[in-house]
């Protein structure tokens, strides 16, 4: 009987650990999610930009 008590007590401290252990992994891939979302964002705002840059130079050289 003891020995069945030890061998329960080991396979919940297994359990426990290994999902302590996924969980903080995938927390940490829910923040990388977001930085990546944040730099998507930032690669739009540089491309509208760029895309003004070149319509500005454009209507530059029309006129002239």
């Amino acid at each position: 009987m003891t020995k069945l008590l030890s061998m329960i007590v080991a396979a919940m401290f297994a359990a426990v650990s290994l999902s302590a252990f996924a969980a903080s992994h995938a927390g940490a891939q829910d923040k990388m999610e977001k930085k990546g979302d944040k730099m998507e964002k930032k690669a739009d705002k540089m491309e509208k930009k760029a895309d003004k840059m070149e319509k500005k130079d454009e209507k530059k050289g029309d006129k002239k």
